[in-house]
């Protein structure tokens, strides 16, 4: 078995990131005493030093990752501050898993990783992201991965950064596993009730949930286990 830090792999999933920061996904990767559908992980996803792109499969869906140079701009720009500093700071220092962060005067509080484990909400999903890529020629993340819009990834309020989910459209009973890297969805100006849609999902996902043209759909969100492959 291999090791890390003293730690069997097969025991958590590690991302490493610049500064030698270590941020652990919020969920066991065990082959032992797991509760319902476990999704197999395959391949690189480990951040290791001096990388900047990662490649691995949750079962049939397949997620490219990639750092975000610090001087681009975050989808979410309304996002003032993380745990206390700027959320450039907070991403520099690997500072941004669960810790409160600020929009618009409004501190939010995410749920613990232990929360997370059992994570299940029905309610609206929309989809985002597409202008503030075109706008600023790239875009990052609340936890600093540069943004694709035709990736499966996902923005939540609450829910630890990474966390992965399965994402079902009620509708139509399509679904995704979806990786949830950035905050959102907020209340806007011209839609106050924007914020309260539980998650807000890339184009590219949407696309795949059947709701893109629609621009919303009822949805249930339920954090998955993992299994190293």
């Amino acid at each position: 078995m291999r090791h890390f830090l003293g730690l069997p792999l097969t025991t958590w999933c590690c991302l490493i990131v610049a500064g030698c920061s270590i941020i652990t996904t919020p969920y066991r990767v065990t082959k032992k005493a797991v509760q319902g559908t476990v999704y197999v992980v395959e391949g690189a996803y480990n951040f290791t030093a001096g990388t900047t792109n990662l490649l691995y499969k949750v079962g049939k869906f397949t997620f490219k990752v990639v750092k975000a140079p610090l001087d681009w701009p975050l989808v979410n720009h309304d996002i003032e501050t993380i745990d206390g500093v700027s959320p450039k700071e907070a991403i520099r220092e690997g500072r941004v898993k669960t810790a409160p962060y600020t929009v618009k005067g409004k501190t939010y509080h995410p749920m613990s990783v232990k929360e997370a484990q059992t994570y299940d909400e029905t309610g609206v999903a929309s989809w985002y992201g597409y202008e503030t890529v075109r706008r600023n020629h790239g875009a990052m993340t609340a936890n600093g991965e540069a943004f694709d819009p035709n990736g499966l990834t996902a923005a939540h309020k609450y829910l630890p950064l990474p966390t992965h989910v399965k994402v079902t459209n009620l509708e139509n009973n399509r679904w995704v596993i979806l990786r949830v890297n950035d905050r959102g969805p907020f209340p806007s100006d011209y839609n106050p009730k924007s914020g309260e849609r539980i998650i807000d999902v890339s184009a590219g996902a949407a696309k795949k949930l059947g709701f893109y043209g629609k621009g919303t759909a009822r949805v249930r969100v339920e954090s998955i286990q993992l299994q190293e492959g």
